[in-house]
This record gives C-alpha cells, structure tokens and sequence, in this order.
C-alpha cells in the first residue's frame, strides 16, 4: 500500500469518524428534547388539574367526585387526529389524586385506588413544596410502558392538602422520536455520501494524467530487467505514450486555476444550505421547543439537503458533458415534433400558473445530434422561461431556420435580465432570483445547455426581447439532404 494511499484511508476514517460522532450527538439528543418537551406541557396540565380540584376542597377535605364521570365520558370520547405520521383516536392521559398523606383517594384508570405513594418522587416532592416528576413503567422490564408523571399541589388557604399527578405514556410521542431518528440519520448520511463522491471524482479526474506516465516508467523498468529494451522501441513507446496523454495531462496542468474556482464556488453555494441545516440541528438541542417547531426544523433539513444532492447531481451531469470532446453517437433529429413533445409535457405546469404555451413551427428541420440532449437542452430553456415568467402571460416557442442553420427561440414577458447580470448568466451557479417564489436555481441549468451546444457545434444566447422580456435562441447546424451521420461505437 503506497503512502498516498494510506493518507487517503486515514482521512476517510476522520472524516467518517467526524460524521459518525455528529450524527451520534444529534440523533442520541431527540429523545431527551421530546420528553422535556413532552414533560412541559405535563406541567401545565397538572396545574390546571389541581385548579379544578381545588374548587371543590372544603375545609381541607378533598372532593374528586366530579373527577369520575369528567374522565369516564373522556376515555370513551370518539374522535380522529391525524397528527403527521401518527393517528390518534382515544385520550391517553391518566391522572390520580392523593391526600395529605399520600394515598390515592382518585384514580381515572381505576387500578390504585387506597395506594400509599407517598414514596413516589412526583407525590414526595409536591408535598414537600417542591417540584415532582417520576417516570414509572408499569411492566416491570418493559421500556415501551413507561409512563411520565408530573405533580401539582392542591392547595387549600395556603396550606397543600394533596397532589394532582398527570401522566402520559411515553409510547404516545415514540414515534415522533424515531421518525426524527430516521430522518436525521438519512440527512447526514445522505450529505456526507454526497460530498464524498465529489471529492472522489475530483481526485480521481486530477490525478488520472500522471499516472500515465507513471505506467510508463513501469514498462521501461520492466523491459530493462528483462533485456529486452532498445531505444527504438522505447522512443515508440514514449511516443504513444505522450500522444495518449497530452491531452489529459495538459487539462490537468492548465486547469488546476479553473478547478481551484471550481470547487470554490461550490463551497459557496453549499455553505448556505449547510449552515441552515447546522442551525436547525442546534435549535432542535433547545429543551423548551413545542413539537410543531422540531417538525419544522426537521422539514428544513430536509429541503436544505434536498438542495445539496440537486447541486451536486448537475454538477456531476455537467462534469459529464465537458469532459466529452464529441458526440459518442449521432443520429438525424426532427426538431419540430421534438419541440411540440417538450411544449406538451410543459404544459401542466404552464397552466397551473396561467401561462399560456404557443409553438410557432415555422419550417421544418433536422440536425445532426443527440435527441436526448437536444431535449435538455431546450427543456432547460423552457423552463427557465415558464419560471420567470409572470402569471396570465404567454411564452412564445418558436423554429425558424436559414440557409444552414436551425434556431430554437424561447419568448417570455418576463421582468428580463438586469444589465449586472448579461454577462453572467452562463457562468455556472449563478442564478437569479424567480419572480414569483423569489428563490434561486442551482446555477447550472444554463451552462448545462451552452456545453450541449457546444457539442452539437452550435451555439446559445440569451438576452433581453424588444419589448420587453427575455429571448433565448439555440442555434444549431442544419442537417443538408446528401449527409449521412457518423456513427461512431461506443467503447
């Protein structure tokens, strides 16, 4: 194993150890956040209980009369409550009241009545002016029936003449607990995979040109032990070794600036989601976070992650497209129902929002290329123009061609491009901000398309229209009549 190889590893241990330990943390603090959360609103619920008591103690005697038909018509109350995941159909809240002495005098269930829990912490404390919470199982050995209790003082002149504890079985909110589990856990794994495979691919693409030379050193010492080398042989080999490798050495030595800006930018873009799923992480540690909050934090995650993957999916989609000096395969592309099919399945989302879709096939055309591409491309543009496009407007898809070449115009009346940003609309992960949600892209959708026209030996532009909006045109080469497409085999 050679020394890079082992530093490679190490790292990759500290960065998967580093993870590991992050996601130990958050995920092992959930369930803690959900019982303080759970265990706050027992708070409050144990007071109101040991008000209602209260109206009812006469000189000291305590009086839970009125308790007995109050929780007999609640356990029998039908209702339905689909609470995200969970649906709930029947009251799990149980409380039981005791004298000055500790012994139950009311229990909603019926099973402790006369009980001595004056050894209870939740009893012991609140007679003792305190404040007291236990949390009991009721099959011993059996963590699922765990229950969590909180006391209340019930008061009479100043003077505490018995306890209201309210419990709730910690299996209600269980699910909660391991649907937050499961999410985080998939978040981080899922970001961590991510940037993982994008740092292998840039490893990888960097260091391929050198080991080329690398092999070839490996042959000639190879020849040499076996005697077979001549400076004839070696001279061909040397050659063909450059010959296969300039190109790929040359954009490994001339680009590290581009890659440099390259990963920097995207550093950029994924500090933002990356801080927002930092900062929900450390909100959901806050003890006194009511649920509906942890859920939208969880969501926020979620959504931030979402956006990472997208990023890297076009990157990786474009990485693709610009290490491929030509088309692999070719075939002849009738551009005119290839427009119409794009416009078809467009058009639900057009008029979801208003938009009216009007293709305009002025002359027919076909060009050489790949149709999976061209519909990207052209996708691409569309959708960037339904995205900045106002509500009740139009969008104008149109084909003209010339005497050698076919242009795909994409209309909108849209607020159009800003003067700042004409010349950067192709640089990649700049976006601007869609009218109507005020969010950005990736950024990458337009450079995506200028590669795909590159490769078809045409060309893209964007600008704004005369009277107002934006026009983008696609401009590829027509297929003449007598030519016959080059197909070259996949290898």
């Amino acid at each position: 194993m050679t020394r890079r190889t082992r530093i490679f590893i190490g790292i990759l241990l500290i960065y998967t150890a580093g993870i590991a330990f992050l996601l130990y943390r958050v995920v092992s603090d959930i369930d803690p956040r959900y019982r303080e959360s759970a265990e706050e609103s027992l708070v409050e619920t144990s007071q109101l209980m040991a008000s209602l008591v209260e109206q009812d103690v006469i000189a000291g005697a305590i009086n839970t009369a009125r308790l007995e038909p109050l929780f007999r018509s609640v356990y029998t109350r039908e209702f339905s409550a689909q609470i995200y995941n969970l649906h709930k159909s029947r009251v799990e809240l149980r409380v039981y009241v005791t004298d000055r002495t500790g012994r139950v005098m009311f229990d909603s269930l019926g099973r402790h009545l006369g009980n001595d829990y004056s050894q209870w912490s939740d009893v012991k404390r609140t007679l003792g002016g305190l404040y007291g919470a236990r949390t009991s199982r009721d099959v011993d050995g059996d963590p699922r029936t765990s229950v969590m209790y909180v006391g209340a003082p019930i008061r009479w002149n100043d003077e505490i003449v018995g306890v209201v504890s309210v419990g709730k079985p910690v299996q209600s909110f269980g699910q909660f607990v391991e649907d937050a589990r499961v999410r985080t856990i998939w978040v981080g794994v899922g970001s961590a995979l991510a940037l993982l495979l994008l740092t292998l691919i840039v490893s990888v693409w960097l260091v391929r040109p050198f080991g080329l030379i690398r092999d070839y050193w490996t042959w000639v010492r190879a020849q040499n032990r076996v005697g077979s080398l001549s400076l004839s042989r070696m001279a061909r080999r040397a050659v063909d070794a450059v010959r296969t490798g300039f190109g790929e050495m040359r954009d490994a030595l001339t680009g590290r600036n581009y890659v440099a800006d390259y990963v920097q930018t995207f550093t950029h873009e994924v500090k933002s989601p990356l801080s927002a799923i930092r900062g929900a992480a450390e909100l959901l540690q806050e003890p006194q976070m009511p649920h509906d909050q942890r859920e939208r934090f969880l969501k926020n995650i979620e959504r931030e992650t979402q956006r990472i993957q997208e990023i890297v999916d076009r990157m990786m989609e474009l990485t693709a497209l610009e290490t491929r000096r030509a088309l692999d395969r070719t075939e002849p592309v009738a551009l005119g129902p290839l427009i119409e099919d794009i416009a078809a399945s467009a058009q639900p989302a057009a008029s979801r929002r208003g938009i009216r879709l009007i293709v305009n096939i002025r002359e027919p055309a076909r060009v050489e290329g790949d149709a999976f591409l061209l519909r990207r491309a052209i996708s691409n543009l569309l959708d960037n123009a339904l995205d900045f496009s106002p509500p009740d407007s139009e969008v104008l898809l149109t084909l003209e061609t010339t005497s050698r070449l076919a242009r795909v115009n994409v209309r909108d009346h849209g607020p159009g491009i800003p003067d700042y940003a004409q010349d950067k609309v192709f640089q990649k992960f700049y976006s601007l901000a869609r009218p109507h949600s005020q969010k950005k892209s990736t950024g990458l959708g337009l450079a995506f398309v200028k590669e795909i026209a590159t490769l078809h030996r045409g060309r893209v532009d964007l600008g704004n229209a005369t009277r107002g909006g934006a026009v983008a045109t696609l401009t590829l080469p027509l297929l003449s009549a007598h030519h016959r497409p080059n197909i070259r085999p996949n290898h």
